[in-house]
């Protein structure tokens, strides 16, 4: 982009910021000439997506500030407006928000909470950083039309986001989304107040315990075995990580209300937007445990727990037969999620009619091998909880299906239809009784794994990232997605592709008949599929909230005669060399 209109957005954006600290950021860069930071910087405005915002902190249009999330408040709160007239005439539009540990979140939440009350809302926010599930919670629960939760999940320490929630607590769908955007990027002018013209207004209210109280009831109410909880609750020892995020006063009050002795790591206990014990706080990356699997081991643990900052995902691992800890993946805990799931309510009597668990379409298959062993159905849907809510939604009004429960591949688990996102505080403690369950049986969770594994097949899973950051990562990845649908890919690992389903264009084929196309069900997304005739499966996804792609492969080997090594290393092999031909793709990307 030429230095001029580079420097006149800058120019200008410093005009309209009210945090002078962002501003300042810029004044600087303009002062030492610095171009190539000031054009990524400007190059573009922070794009409001379809789940709201996610960038790096810092001053500028393509950057997490005041200004960005001022707008996009405004631009929320103007779709609400116009979508719900009457409820705007007579002051009855309601929004929620809240925040997680990060860098600036307290300031951008009362940001947000002071545009929406200024708007005309009744406004609700917490005093102090909540997780994402107890906002999708609260929604509900208030009864609002809206709300926000700023954070940017597991991302690095430089990243901050904003999730917006449409009245049903789940992150904004179509055809709501496209309309949200639209107006954020219509958006002239900013409405706002002060924090004591909205208390004094009424149309500002701290909430706390009110919701609190109420979350960590449902929590407990979800459980299967209370019975099984209060006999032998002191048999299991946790050790628990919240990762500096918002975890620790949840999981402790709900796991310790219930009699479980849980043992937080000390140094990764208090909230930090730094992240200073970990480079990434992502519960999906072994450095990530490292500190808990080392307290694990100390302390004997029975199950090593972790959260992310803002609580939505869980990430776990448990102790082998030699003391060592075994992380679990996300597909393999999402497996043992919906068998002990659907073994209880089967053995209790408590399986509804027509059941359903839902997973996203990149999410392994071996969930709905061991769910239809129960009599349970599997439904997919495109990634991100916002569908599996969706699906759930689907199911309440037609009653075609009951929903079990919901999961995905990256460490989301939700076993209750009041949180319409995935709940890492709920997920700890359906683990923990789950634990304890198995330990009843004189089992260990990797031993349930293998069980599961013998009966339904071996599952491998790996995933492959490439970022395309900067000015032309954008068309990098578009040129990729489209060199991919066009081409096709034959073969990977020297196994025939047999089926392709992209998503985008709504349709499956064989390509060997690549005429015969045959229409799917599901919203348009830019995802392409690839099933290779042994039952591998690769799949590939731009990211939604980073400058990447991703690839997802899954490999299924029977076992035979109970060898489940001689399964992973078939199913290793496989993996390796399509791992290998993906690598070369993304070379010469």
């Amino acid at each position: 982009m030429d230095k001029s209109i580079i420097l006149e957005r800058a120019n200008s954006y410093i005009a309209e910021e009210k945090d002078l600290k962002f501003a300042d950021e810029v004044r600087d860069l303009i002062a030492r000439g610095d171009d190539k930071e000031l054009e990524d910087r400007f190059y573009q405005d922070l794009e409001f997506g379809t789940g709201g915002l996610r960038g790096v902190i810092g001053g500028g249009t393509n950057r997490m500030n005041t200004r960005v999330i001022n707008r996009a408040t405004q631009g929320l709160a103007n779709y609400f407006i116009k979508t719900f007239p009457e409820k705007a005439k007579t002051g009855s539009l309601g929004a929620v928000v809240a925040f997680d540990s990060r860098n600036h979140s307290d300031t951008f939440a009362e940001a947000t909470a002071l545009i929406f009350a200024a708007n005309g809302f009744k406004t609700y926010l917490f005093s102090s950083l909540r997780p994402t599930p107890e906002l999708s919670y609260a929604i509900r629960e208030l009864g609002c039309d809206t709300g926000v939760v700023v954070t940017a999940s597991h991302n690095p320490p430089k990243y901050n986001g904003y999730k917006a929630y449409w009245n049903d607590g789940a992150q904004v769908i179509e055809p709501h989304d496209a309309g949200i955007i639209a107006e954020v990027n219509a958006v002239k002018s900013v409405k706002s107040m002060t924090r004591q013209e909205a208390l004094d207004s009424g149309r500002l209210e701290i909430i706390d315990s009110l919701i609190d109280e109420k979350y960590w009831a449902m929590v407990k109410g979800k459980l299967l075995r209370p019975e099984l909880i209060r006999e032998k609750a002191s048999e299991v020892k946790i050790v628990y990580t919240p990762l500096h995020g918002t975890g620790a006063m949840h999981v402790e009050k709900v796991l310790g209300d219930l009699g479980l002795k849980v043992i937080t790591v000390p140094e990764q206990r208090e909230p930090n937007g730094n992240f200073p014990t970990v480079e990434f706080p992502n519960p999906e990356e072994a450095p990530a445990l490292k500190m808990a699997v080392d307290l694990g081991t100390k302390e004997k643990a029975d199950v090593v727990m972790a959260t992310d900052p803002d609580s939505d995902r869980f990430g776990s691992a448990v102790p082998g037969p030699d003391g060592k800890f075994t992380l679990i993946t996300g597909n393999q805990m999402g497996a043992l999620l919906t068998d002990y799931v659907c073994l209880t309510l089967k053995e209790t009597g408590n399986m509804p009619k027509n059941p359903a668990i839902v997973r996203s379409i990149v999410t392994t298959s071996f969930g709905d091998r061991i769910a239809a062993s129960y009599g349970v159905d599997t439904v997919e849907c495109l990634t991100g909880f916002k569908w599996i809510a969706s699906v759930t939604a689907k199911f309440e009004r037609t009653g075609e299906k009951n929903y079990v429960f919901g999961w995905e591949e990256s460490y989301g688990y939700n076993l209750e239809t009041e949180v319409r996102d995935k709940d890492g505080i709920s997920a700890a403690a359906m683990c923990a009784e789950m634990t304890l369950y198995w330990r009843s049986k004189g089992k260990s969770l990797l031993d349930r794994l293998e069980d599961l594994w013998t009966q339904h097949g071996y599952f491998e899973e790996r995933t492959i990232n490439k970022g395309f950051p900067g000015a032309s990562g954008g068309e990098t990845m578009r040129k990729l997605m489209a060199k991919l649908r066009g081409e096709g890919l034959k073969s990977l690992a020297g196994i025939a592709v047999s089926n392709v389903r992209d998503v985008q264009e709504g349709v499956t084929y064989d390509p060997a008949k690549p005429d015969a196309r045959q229409k799917i069900d599901l919203p348009a997304s830019n995802v392409l599929q690839f099933f290779l005739a042994d039952g591998t499966s690769v799949s590939a996804r731009p990211s939604g909230t980073e400058p990447k792609i991703k690839f997802y492969i899954s490999c299924p080997v029977k076992v035979e005669g109970g060898d489940i090594g001689a399964a992973k290393k078939s199913a290793d092999a496989v993996i390796s060399a399509i791992d290998a031909e993906i690598r070369e793709i993304l070379a010469k990307a």
